[in-house]
């Protein structure tokens, strides 16, 4: 399965085109406190002219959650760079400016 960090092992869990993808990746060296595996949910619906995008990461220990969650965000703004024909942002620039904001949001969930 090939990911945006290169290629990783997983399964499609379920399928329903143009509405839900659920997938398992499993990390073949995963570092030490980090799963072995999450399960990404992503549904899409139509809204007028536009469509939401809803992405769930399961499986994920409580002090990864501001990692995990400032990697989606910028995996789907490059999603919407590659659909409009933008070059994507400087990947190691927007983690810095986006991880306060996770790291404030992680310590309010217990």
């Amino acid at each position: 399965m090939r990911h945006a960090d290169g290629e990783r092992r997983g399964h499609v869990d379920a399928c329903e085109p143009l509405q839900h993808l659920r997938v398992r990746l499993r990390d073949a060296d995963p570092r030490p406190g980090q799963p072995e595996e999450i399960l990404i949910d992503a549904s899409l619906t139509a809204d007028g002219g536009q469509t939401i995008l809803v992405v769930e990461v399961r499986g994920l220990p409580l002090h990864l959650l501001a990692a995990y969650g400032t990697g989606v965000q910028i995996h789907v703004e490059h999603l919407a760079d590659h659909i409009s024909g933008r070059e994507s942002s400087d990947t190691e620039a927007r983690w810095e400016k986006l991880l306060p904001s996770y790291e404030d949001l992680a310590a309010e969930v217990s």
